[in-house]
Protein backbone atom coordinates (compact mmCIF):
# COMPACT_ATOMS: atom_id res chain seq x y z
CA UNK A 1 0.00 0.00 0.00
CA UNK A 2 1.38 3.41 -0.96
CA UNK A 3 1.88 6.12 1.62
CA UNK A 4 -0.94 8.59 2.08
CA UNK A 5 -0.87 12.36 2.49
CA UNK A 6 -3.98 14.23 3.66
CA UNK A 7 -4.15 18.01 3.41
CA UNK A 8 -6.98 19.86 5.15
CA UNK A 9 -7.13 23.33 3.64
CA UNK A 10 -9.61 26.18 3.64
CA UNK A 11 -12.29 25.01 1.24
CA UNK A 12 -14.03 26.98 -1.52
CA UNK A 13 -11.17 29.46 -1.18
CA UNK A 14 -8.54 30.51 -3.72
CA UNK A 15 -5.88 30.98 -1.04
CA UNK A 16 -6.69 27.59 0.48
CA UNK A 17 -6.31 25.94 -2.93
CA UNK A 18 -3.11 27.82 -3.74
CA UNK A 19 -1.66 26.98 -0.31
CA UNK A 20 -2.25 23.28 -1.01
CA UNK A 21 -0.32 23.62 -4.28
CA UNK A 22 2.70 25.28 -2.65
CA UNK A 23 2.62 22.91 0.32
CA UNK A 24 2.57 19.82 -1.91
CA UNK A 25 5.50 21.21 -3.90
CA UNK A 26 7.41 21.91 -0.66
CA UNK A 27 6.90 18.46 0.85
CA UNK A 28 7.76 16.67 -2.38
CA UNK A 29 11.00 18.68 -2.51
CA UNK A 30 12.09 17.99 1.06
CA UNK A 31 10.79 14.41 1.12
CA UNK A 32 11.14 12.89 -2.37
CA UNK A 33 9.47 9.67 -1.22
CA UNK A 34 6.23 11.63 -0.78
CA UNK A 35 6.03 12.06 -4.56
CA UNK A 36 4.79 8.47 -4.70
CA UNK A 37 2.21 9.02 -1.97
CA UNK A 38 -1.52 9.19 -2.59
CA UNK A 39 -2.43 12.83 -1.97
CA UNK A 40 -5.90 13.77 -0.78
CA UNK A 41 -7.21 17.29 -0.26
CA UNK A 42 -10.07 18.02 2.12
CA UNK A 43 -11.74 21.44 2.00
CA UNK A 44 -12.69 22.88 5.39
CA UNK A 45 -15.46 25.40 6.04
CA UNK A 46 -16.25 27.62 9.02
CA UNK A 47 -19.71 26.31 9.82
CA UNK A 48 -21.65 27.40 12.89
CA UNK A 49 -20.06 25.93 16.01
CA UNK A 50 -17.09 24.41 14.16
CA UNK A 51 -13.70 25.22 15.68
CA UNK A 52 -11.31 23.03 13.74
CA UNK A 53 -10.71 19.93 11.66
CA UNK A 54 -12.11 16.47 12.36
CA UNK A 55 -8.92 14.50 13.22
CA UNK A 56 -10.36 11.27 11.80
CA UNK A 57 -9.72 12.51 8.24
CA UNK A 58 -5.99 11.99 8.92
CA UNK A 59 -6.40 8.30 9.79
CA UNK A 60 -3.74 6.17 8.13
CA UNK A 61 -1.83 9.09 6.61
CA UNK A 62 1.89 9.57 7.18
CA UNK A 63 1.89 13.19 5.98
CA UNK A 64 -0.88 15.45 7.23
CA UNK A 65 -1.43 19.19 7.17
CA UNK A 66 -3.84 21.95 8.08
CA UNK A 67 -3.50 25.00 5.85
CA UNK A 68 -5.20 28.37 6.04
CA UNK A 69 -7.59 27.13 8.72
CA UNK A 70 -8.09 27.04 12.49
CA UNK A 71 -5.68 24.83 14.40
CA UNK A 72 -6.71 21.42 15.75
CA UNK A 73 -4.67 19.87 18.55
CA UNK A 74 -4.15 16.33 17.32
CA UNK A 75 -0.99 14.24 17.34
CA UNK A 76 -1.95 13.03 13.86
CA UNK A 77 -0.96 16.46 12.51
CA UNK A 78 2.52 16.73 10.98
CA UNK A 79 2.42 20.21 9.30
CA UNK A 80 0.62 23.50 9.88
CA UNK A 81 0.56 26.82 8.04
CA UNK A 82 -1.79 29.71 8.75
CA UNK A 83 -2.05 33.49 8.92
CA UNK A 84 -5.43 34.08 10.58
CA UNK A 85 -5.38 36.09 13.79
CA UNK A 86 -7.99 33.67 15.13
CA UNK A 87 -5.98 30.51 14.36
CA UNK A 88 -5.86 29.21 17.95
CA UNK A 89 -9.24 28.96 19.75
CA UNK A 90 -7.64 28.35 23.18
CA UNK A 91 -4.15 28.24 24.76
CA UNK A 92 -4.29 24.44 24.36
CA UNK A 93 -4.11 24.71 20.57
CA UNK A 94 -1.35 27.30 20.76
CA UNK A 95 0.75 25.10 23.08
CA UNK A 96 0.26 22.09 20.81
CA UNK A 97 1.30 24.18 17.80
CA UNK A 98 4.50 25.30 19.53
CA UNK A 99 5.65 21.68 19.69
CA UNK A 100 5.07 21.36 15.95
CA UNK A 101 6.89 24.64 15.35
CA UNK A 102 9.85 23.36 17.38
CA UNK A 103 10.14 20.51 14.89
CA UNK A 104 10.15 23.09 12.06
CA UNK A 105 6.85 21.81 10.73
CA UNK A 106 4.58 24.53 12.12
CA UNK A 107 4.55 28.06 10.69
CA UNK A 108 2.25 30.89 11.67
CA UNK A 109 2.26 34.60 10.88
CA UNK A 110 -0.77 36.67 11.90
CA UNK A 111 0.60 39.57 9.86
CA UNK A 112 0.87 37.47 6.72
CA UNK A 113 -1.26 38.64 3.82
CA UNK A 114 -2.02 35.13 2.58
CA UNK A 115 -1.31 31.56 3.60
CA UNK A 116 -0.04 30.75 0.11
CA UNK A 117 2.62 33.45 0.38
CA UNK A 118 3.57 32.17 3.83
CA UNK A 119 4.11 28.65 2.48
CA UNK A 120 6.07 30.02 -0.48
CA UNK A 121 8.26 32.19 1.74
CA UNK A 122 8.98 29.34 4.15
CA UNK A 123 9.71 26.94 1.29
CA UNK A 124 12.17 29.37 -0.29
CA UNK A 125 13.80 30.98 2.74
CA UNK A 126 13.72 28.16 5.31
CA UNK A 127 13.92 25.00 3.22
CA UNK A 128 15.70 26.50 0.16
CA UNK A 129 13.10 25.11 -2.25
CA UNK A 130 12.70 26.81 -5.62
CA UNK A 131 9.12 28.13 -5.89
CA UNK A 132 9.64 30.49 -8.83
CA UNK A 133 7.37 28.41 -11.07
CA UNK A 134 4.48 29.49 -8.84
CA UNK A 135 5.15 33.23 -8.75
CA UNK A 136 1.90 34.12 -10.55
CA UNK A 137 -0.17 31.81 -8.34
CA UNK A 138 1.36 33.34 -5.21
CA UNK A 139 0.82 36.87 -6.53
CA UNK A 140 -2.85 36.29 -7.26
CA UNK A 141 -3.53 34.39 -4.02
CA UNK A 142 -1.91 37.19 -2.05
CA UNK A 143 -3.81 39.92 -3.89
CA UNK A 144 -7.13 38.11 -3.49
CA UNK A 145 -6.75 37.19 0.17
CA UNK A 146 -5.37 40.59 1.18
CA UNK A 147 -8.01 42.40 -0.92
CA UNK A 148 -5.07 44.23 -2.48
CA UNK A 149 -6.76 44.87 -5.82
CA UNK A 150 -5.91 48.08 -7.66
CA UNK A 151 -9.57 49.04 -7.25
CA UNK A 152 -12.77 47.48 -5.85
CA UNK A 153 -14.24 47.59 -9.36
CA UNK A 154 -11.72 44.95 -10.49
CA UNK A 155 -12.99 42.57 -7.83
CA UNK A 156 -16.63 43.27 -8.70
CA UNK A 157 -16.25 42.97 -12.48
CA UNK A 158 -14.31 39.67 -12.49
CA UNK A 159 -13.04 40.23 -16.03
CA UNK A 160 -9.60 38.65 -15.46
CA UNK A 161 -9.46 34.85 -16.04
CA UNK A 162 -7.87 34.41 -12.62
CA UNK A 163 -10.91 36.09 -11.04
CA UNK A 164 -13.17 33.71 -12.94
CA UNK A 165 -11.18 30.78 -11.56
CA UNK A 166 -11.62 32.31 -8.09
CA UNK A 167 -15.38 32.35 -8.65
CA UNK A 168 -15.37 28.71 -9.80
CA UNK A 169 -13.37 27.64 -6.74
CA UNK A 170 -15.67 29.51 -4.37
CA UNK A 171 -18.81 28.07 -5.97
CA UNK A 172 -17.85 24.56 -7.06
CA UNK A 173 -14.68 23.83 -5.08
CA UNK A 174 -15.61 20.52 -3.46
CA UNK A 175 -12.90 17.99 -2.62
CA UNK A 176 -12.97 16.48 -6.11
CA UNK A 177 -12.48 19.80 -7.90
CA UNK A 178 -9.97 20.94 -5.28
CA UNK A 179 -7.81 17.86 -5.86
CA UNK A 180 -8.09 18.22 -9.62
CA UNK A 181 -7.09 21.90 -9.60
CA UNK A 182 -4.17 21.31 -7.22
CA UNK A 183 -2.83 18.55 -9.48
CA UNK A 184 -3.12 20.77 -12.56
CA UNK A 185 -1.57 23.83 -10.92
CA UNK A 186 1.41 21.74 -9.83
CA UNK A 187 2.09 21.07 -13.52
CA UNK A 188 0.70 24.05 -15.43
CA UNK A 189 0.82 27.86 -15.15
CA UNK A 190 -2.04 29.61 -13.38
CA UNK A 191 -3.21 31.50 -16.47
CA UNK A 192 -3.39 28.28 -18.49
CA UNK A 193 -5.56 26.61 -15.87
CA UNK A 194 -7.69 29.75 -15.45
CA UNK A 195 -8.42 29.86 -19.19
CA UNK A 196 -9.08 26.12 -19.57
CA UNK A 197 -12.31 24.98 -21.19
CA UNK A 198 -13.85 23.44 -18.07
CA UNK A 199 -13.36 26.61 -16.03
CA UNK A 200 -14.83 28.69 -18.85
CA UNK A 201 -17.81 26.34 -19.07
CA UNK A 202 -18.59 26.63 -15.36
CA UNK A 203 -18.34 30.41 -15.18
CA UNK A 204 -21.48 31.75 -17.00
CA UNK A 205 -23.90 30.32 -14.42
CA UNK A 206 -21.77 31.79 -11.64
CA UNK A 207 -21.67 35.14 -13.39
CA UNK A 208 -25.47 35.24 -13.46
CA UNK A 209 -25.60 34.55 -9.72
CA UNK A 210 -22.89 37.15 -9.12
CA UNK A 211 -24.74 39.84 -11.06
CA UNK A 212 -27.94 39.02 -9.19
CA UNK A 213 -26.05 39.26 -5.89
CA UNK A 214 -24.53 42.61 -6.86
CA UNK A 215 -28.00 43.92 -7.73
CA UNK A 216 -29.42 42.67 -4.41
CA UNK A 217 -26.58 44.27 -2.45
CA UNK A 218 -27.03 47.59 -4.25
CA UNK A 219 -30.76 47.53 -3.58
CA UNK A 220 -30.21 46.99 0.17
CA UNK A 221 -26.92 48.71 1.08
CA UNK A 222 -27.35 51.47 3.62
CA UNK A 223 -24.82 53.88 5.06
CA UNK A 224 -24.89 53.90 8.85
CA UNK A 225 -22.13 56.23 10.01
CA UNK A 226 -18.77 54.60 9.32
CA UNK A 227 -20.43 51.39 8.10
CA UNK A 228 -22.28 50.27 5.01
CA UNK A 229 -24.82 47.72 6.25
CA UNK A 230 -26.47 45.20 3.92
CA UNK A 231 -29.30 42.92 5.03
CA UNK A 232 -29.68 39.95 2.66
CA UNK A 233 -31.45 37.69 5.12
CA UNK A 234 -34.78 37.70 3.30
CA UNK A 235 -33.68 34.90 0.94
CA UNK A 236 -30.75 32.48 0.53
CA UNK A 237 -27.76 34.09 -1.14
CA UNK A 238 -25.24 32.10 -3.16
CA UNK A 239 -22.50 34.71 -3.33
CA UNK A 240 -21.65 37.86 -1.38
CA UNK A 241 -18.93 40.39 -2.13
CA UNK A 242 -18.02 43.31 0.13
CA UNK A 243 -16.32 45.02 -2.80
CA UNK A 244 -19.68 46.28 -4.05
CA UNK A 245 -20.07 48.44 -0.95
CA UNK A 246 -16.45 49.59 -1.25
CA UNK A 247 -17.04 50.68 -4.84
CA UNK A 248 -20.39 52.37 -4.11
CA UNK A 249 -19.28 54.09 -0.86
CA UNK A 250 -15.55 54.67 -1.42
CA UNK A 251 -15.10 56.94 1.62
CA UNK A 252 -16.86 54.66 4.15
CA UNK A 253 -14.33 52.50 6.05
CA UNK A 254 -16.37 49.44 7.05
CA UNK A 255 -18.86 46.99 5.58
CA UNK A 256 -21.17 44.57 7.39
CA UNK A 257 -23.25 42.13 5.35
CA UNK A 258 -25.77 39.74 6.89
CA UNK A 259 -26.73 36.86 4.61
CA UNK A 260 -27.90 33.27 4.76
CA UNK A 261 -27.58 30.02 2.89
CA UNK A 262 -30.02 27.12 3.17
CA UNK A 263 -28.25 25.85 6.30
CA UNK A 264 -26.86 28.80 8.25
CA UNK A 265 -26.55 32.57 8.55
CA UNK A 266 -23.33 34.46 7.92
CA UNK A 267 -22.09 37.89 8.86
CA UNK A 268 -19.24 39.25 6.75
CA UNK A 269 -17.27 42.20 8.08
CA UNK A 270 -14.60 44.12 6.20
CA UNK A 271 -12.43 47.23 6.20
CA UNK A 272 -12.40 49.27 2.99
CA UNK A 273 -8.70 49.87 2.17
CA UNK A 274 -9.62 52.51 -0.43
CA UNK A 275 -11.54 54.68 2.05
CA UNK A 276 -8.60 56.79 3.17
CA UNK A 277 -9.90 56.43 6.75
CA UNK A 278 -7.60 54.88 9.35
CA UNK A 279 -8.82 51.54 10.69
CA UNK A 280 -9.73 51.78 14.40
CA UNK A 281 -10.92 48.21 14.98
CA UNK A 282 -9.45 44.73 14.67
CA UNK A 283 -12.24 42.94 12.86
CA UNK A 284 -11.06 39.49 13.91
CA UNK A 285 -11.57 40.50 17.55
CA UNK A 286 -15.15 41.62 16.88
CA UNK A 287 -15.83 38.31 15.12
CA UNK A 288 -14.05 36.11 17.67
CA UNK A 289 -16.26 37.49 20.46
CA UNK A 290 -19.21 36.08 18.54
CA UNK A 291 -17.77 32.70 17.58
CA UNK A 292 -16.16 33.73 14.29
CA UNK A 293 -12.71 34.85 13.27
CA UNK A 294 -10.53 36.21 10.53
CA UNK A 295 -7.97 38.98 10.18
CA UNK A 296 -7.62 42.54 11.42
CA UNK A 297 -9.14 43.81 8.16
CA UNK A 298 -11.70 41.12 7.34
CA UNK A 299 -13.66 38.47 9.19
CA UNK A 300 -16.84 36.46 9.31
CA UNK A 301 -19.21 34.69 11.68
CA UNK A 302 -21.30 31.60 10.93
CA UNK A 303 -24.51 31.38 12.94
CA UNK A 304 -27.46 28.98 13.14
CA UNK A 305 -30.34 29.63 10.77
CA UNK A 306 -32.03 32.30 12.89
CA UNK A 307 -32.47 35.45 10.82
CA UNK A 308 -33.60 37.68 13.70
CA UNK A 309 -30.58 36.67 15.79
CA UNK A 310 -28.19 37.15 12.86
CA UNK A 311 -29.62 40.59 12.11
CA UNK A 312 -29.28 41.60 15.76
CA UNK A 313 -25.65 40.44 15.87
CA UNK A 314 -24.86 42.28 12.63
CA UNK A 315 -26.37 45.52 13.91
CA UNK A 316 -24.48 45.09 17.18
CA UNK A 317 -21.24 44.97 15.18
CA UNK A 318 -22.31 48.04 13.20
CA UNK A 319 -22.70 49.83 16.53
CA UNK A 320 -19.24 48.78 17.72
CA UNK A 321 -17.61 49.87 14.49
CA UNK A 322 -19.17 53.30 14.92
CA UNK A 323 -17.64 53.76 18.37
Amino acid sequence: MSAQAVVATHGHCFDGMASAVLFTHLVRAVDPASANATWKYKGQTYDAGKNGVDPTIFSGASTTAILDFRYTATDALTWYFDHHASAFPTPLERAHFEKLAAREHGFYDAKGTSCCKLVADVARDHFHVDVSAFDELVKWADMIDAAAFPSPELAVSRTAPEMKLLAVVERYGDDALLGDLVARLLQRPLHEVATSADVAARYPAIDTLHRDSVDRIRAREKKMGDVVFVDLLDAPTEAVTKFVTYADFPSVPYSVIASRSKTHCKISVGYNPWSGVARKHDINVLCEKRGGGGHAVVGAIALPLDMDKARAVALEIVGELNN
